[in-house]
């Protein structure tokens, strides 16, 4: 392991019936709160009509923003930081999964800066203040009610990028996994598929000693492959919610990086995919992820060997290493496939005529990847082999 520095200061109030504190979690000043959401579900399964009763109860001023979009887009940004300075916003809380909670940070941050917020996204400047926010969980999928990073679209330059900074910790989150329960069962798959790549980017790195990172990486991925088939038969179990939101959070809080950097590639892949072609984001993964292990596996055999072994218990007997590893990967792609996830970008009518335009938006910022860097002809080869 490296030297590290572990630091998380969201409150994370998880559990049935507990959005019933939210009066108590906002701080005593705030007057005026931005409320920011997605598409409406929370109207239809009334969460919103909570969210608004326990707000007024603290004689809260409410104003909304509405329509976040799957990947939140820039242009919306902009139109929350407007509301916020135009109204002296002093709090914002988000309603809804990643793509609101991100949404939400970039807009307390861009609510706080004179110039364009694609300047923070891109890393051109660095937010000095925030307004503070809080959220409240409503799909489980990126982790990002207790980290301080958020991905952005630019839809008009055909860009995705993740940016993030200490000061976009949420103050607080709130997890009911009944608030799961009206997430339609594909909306599930892809939240199954990203919290599992957010774990398989921090398992595949080159640190020199990891057995404790590595076995609890393991175990929250074991766990998820045990639920998830359970839970998408009964997409009403509060149990199989429960264990997949907590699972969810737990893959992206920073515990299991403790000591050392994941690769984080495979994102940045799918970013520039999604940035082209706005398909999902779990779904991109899903296709993405088992690709760049096959062209990765001899970077590190033992390791993925080891992923083979320890998360689906193949049988190394008889085996070369390699063979071990490979079976690993397939073992990936069947459960994927078996829970309906996408196989290939076919899947989304996706060929290979703006491949250069992925392959462009994938290295804007030059070659990366942690656990082996990745150059403009292994990100085309990876690309093409997910066609």
């Amino acid at each position: 392991m490296k030297n590290f520095m572990f630091y998380n200061p969201t409150k994370l109030v998880f559990g049935k019936g507990e959005l019933e504190k939210l009066p108590t979690l906002i701080p005593a000043e705030v007057q005026k709160v931005l409320v920011v959401y997605g598409g409406g579900s929370i109207k239809k399964n009334g969460i919103y009509e909570q969210v608004l009763q326990y707000l007024k109860s603290r004689n809260i001023d409410v104003l909304e923003l509405s329509g976040v979009e799957p990947n939140p887009r820039l242009t919306t940004v902009i139109k929350g930081a407007d509301i916020c300075k135009q109204e002296n916003v002093d709090f914002l809380l988000a309603v809804g999964g990643g793509s609101v909670i991100d949404c939400t940070k970039t807009i307390s941050a861009a609510a706080k800066y004179d110039g364009n917020p694609w300047d923070l996204v891109t890393k051109k400047a660095k937010p000095q203040e925030v307004i503070p926010f809080g959220t409240v969980l409503t799909l489980a999928a990126t982790g990002s009610e207790m980290n301080s990073g958020a991905v952005i679209t630019n839809w008009e330059t055909n860009e995705k990028h993740g940016w993030g900074s200490p000061l976009l910790f949420p103050q607080f989150s709130i997890l009911d996994p009944e608030h799961t329960y009206t997430v339609p069962e594909n909306q599930t798959v892809y939240g199954i598929v990203d919290m599992m790549s957010h774990i398989l980017e921090q398992y595949f790195h080159q640190a020199t000693l990891s057995p404790v990172q590595d076995r609890m990486c393991e175990g929250v991925l074991k766990t998820i492959i045990e639920t998830a088939p359970k839970l998408l038969a009964d997409l009403h179990s509060y149990d199989h919610r429960e264990t997949i939101m907590y699972a969810g959070t737990i893959a992206l809080n920073g515990m299991l990086q403790m000591g050392y950097r994941g690769d984080w590639a495979t994102h940045n892949i799918e970013h520039a995919v999604s940035a082209v072609y706005d398909i999902p984001h779990g779904g991109g993964l899903a296709i993405i992820f088992p690709n760049w292990m096959k062209h990765n596996v001899d970077v590190d055999v033992a390791r993925f060997k080891q992923f083979a072994i320890r998360v689906f218990d193949i049988s190394p007997s008889g085996k070369t290493d390699k063979e071990i590893a490979l079976e690993g990967i397939d073992a990936l792609i069947n459960f994927w496939n078996s829970i309906g996830a996408p196989s290939k970008l076919a899947d989304y009518e996706i060929d290979d005529s703006k491949l250069d335009v992925m392959v462009d938006r994938a290295m804007l910022n030059g070659p990366f990847g942690n656990f082996t860097k990745l150059e403009r002809q292994d990100v085309e080869t990876i690309l093409k082999m997910s066609l």
